[in-house]
């Protein structure tokens, strides 16, 4: 059902709760023999082959210097059931805290990248820096893919979504209309 929504003025700085439904992921990096872990909650899809993912991470973030100078990360999908760790994450400096320990998480080897994957969640996409045009101007990265794995079950996890001044949302009621589907070069 379509219907007309009274509307009201928002302050810019509050869009962010409506562009940002993409799941929060948990950034792993390695460099000169430390790991970090950074929570982030803006990511986009930029290609699909080969596999681009831009993202923005503020060059006050520990994480930042990380996977600008090794060139790599892990970008890793937690479940909803991981909420404390990932809000944890986000509000601890990886410059004082090796987050593994202190969080009880398992770094994994990768295939790809030294970055350590993240054993408990869900997903882990490893990721090289592609592009860095925007970096200087933006902190605005693009990685490439090289390899990702993903559980086998369930096949949608509930993941997190960040809206913004502390509010989340958990992943839903799936809608499936594969017969509408047809992809094109549009």
């Amino acid at each position: 059902m379509k219907r007309a929504y009274k509307k009201t003025m928002l302050p810019v700085d509050k869009i962010r709760k409506f562009l940002e439904p993409g799941p929060i992921v948990l950034v792993s990096s390695f460099h000169k023999g430390r790991t970090n872990i950074m929570t982030m909650g803006w990511h986009t899809v930029m290609e699909f082959s080969p596999s681009l993912v831009g993202c923005m991470i503020t060059s006050a973030n520990h994480s930042y210097d990380m996977i600008k100078e090794s060139g790599e990360c892990v970008i890793n999908i937690p479940t909803a059931d991981m909420i404390d760790t990932i809000i944890g994450i986000g509000n601890t400096t990886g410059a004082k805290t090796d987050k593994f320990k202190k969080f009880g998480l398992t770094p994994e080897e990768g295939l790809e990248v030294k970055a350590p994957l993240i054993k408990e969640c869900y997903a882990h996409f490893e990721c090289r820096v592609e592009d860095r045009r925007m970096l200087d101007k933006y902190n605005f990265f693009i990685f490439e893919v090289m390899a990702a794995r993903a559980a086998t079950w369930p096949k949608y996890p509930k993941t997190v979504h960040y809206r913004g001044e502390g509010v989340f949302m958990v992943s839903g009621k799936h809608l499936s209309f594969p017969e509408k589907f047809k992809p094109q070069n549009l």
